[in-house]
């Protein structure tokens, strides 16, 4: 353990040496860097995409100081935002093996988090660390900007302290995974992003937006899953009898080929963002989507126009003997 940590320790001093480098002019000799004598330190944000309320912001946060000079006794993360239950700073520095996988060794306490600031103290003679700082996003940081303000503390009472950010967060709201079924799990509520069955939706009828259904036997064209809004024309509703009230329409428009990688969770590196809702146009678009297939999206705007939505579905399911259709839905909303 010892001699890891100790390679941790070089390792990150020397990462955080090159920081002070300057530019070599073409007729400068090269000079290896000498490291700094102070206390040194360097945050990046780890991860991509849009800040959504619930959903974690990572960071890893790097400190050294020569061995000579002393140790590490603390590491504090200070968010402008309180951050929600969940929000913690790891008390392993992490490193990378020649595999290239994070190896982490424990350095410290586990974090405690007191209001807006997580802290980790040192339990182990460590001279350089990696942490890495998990904000989970509150429902008060909606629509606003968040900073973070890191800070690291030596035994010779030097402190550095860095501070990342401001970072908006996003005014939409995302649902993950939710299950339609044609002839039950069918009427679908943007504003109360839930599902209901025939019975729950009149209860419901004045949110619910758009009605799941399957049909394979349509003679005019390729029907299978679609995405209707209850005021469409009955041929796109084929053989559904709406629930009492449920009567409203809506906008849509099917796309293909955009698969959001926090609704898809695949390897694609598209997001939509805010400004995808405030910059969307679906004037003149239809109440129906039909035909659609795995992957596929859906633009929507409600017939009240309190919402702009993108529904993607993950996957789809054709009926099978008793077994009816169904599809996974997951969602992005922004409140108009």
């Amino acid at each position: 353990m010892q001699h890891r940590l100790k390679y941790i320790n070089y390792t990150c001093l020397l990462a955080l040496s090159a920081i002070c480098m300057l530019s070599c002019k073409k007729d400068t000799p090269y000079a290896t860097p000498v490291p700094s004598d102070k206390l040194q330190n360097q945050a990046i944000k780890r991860t991509l995409g849009p800040n959504i309320v619930g959903q974690q912001i990572e960071f890893a946060y790097a400190m050294a100081i020569l061995p000579a000079k002393g140790k590490l006794v603390s590491c504090v993360a200070e968010a402008s935002i309180a951050g929600a239950p969940g929000t913690y700073m790891e008390n392993r520095s992490f490193y990378t093996a020649s595999t290239g996988a994070d190896v982490g060794v424990v350095v410290g306490s586990p974090s405690v988090t007191t209001k807006t600031t997580t802290t980790v103290t040192y339990t182990k003679d460590t001279s350089a660390a990696t942490l890495r700082y998990y904000y989970v996003i509150p429902e008060e940081a909606r629509g606003k900007s968040v900073t973070i303000k890191f800070t690291a503390t030596a035994s010779d009472g030097e402190t550095i302290s860095t501070t990342m950010g401001p970072y908006t967060i996003a005014k939409m709201d995302m649902v993950l995974n939710m299950k339609v079924t044609d002839s039950n799990l069918m009427y679908i509520s943007i504003g109360d992003t839930a599902v209901y069955n025939a019975s729950n939706a009149a209860a419901h009828a004045a949110s619910i937006d758009l009605v799941y259904l399957y049909r394979a036997n349509v003679t005019t064209s390729a029907f299978n899953h679609a995405l209707v809004a209850p005021a469409a024309d009955p041929q796109y509703l084929p053989g559904v009898t709406l629930p009492a009230g449920v009567n409203r329409t809506a906008k849509l428009l099917k796309v293909y080929n955009l698969q959001d990688f926090n609704l898809a969770h695949e390897q694609y590196g598209i997001y939509i963002d805010d400004v995808d809702f405030t910059q969307l146009d679906l004037t003149g678009d239809p109440n129906f989507a039909i035909n659609l297939k795995a992957e596929a999206g859906v633009w929507i705007e409600t017939a009240d126009k309190k919402y702009r939505a993108y529904i993607f579905l993950n996957s789809v399911t054709a009926p099978k003997g008793a077994v009816p259709a169904s599809a996974i839905l997951s969602i992005k909303r922004y409140a108009l």
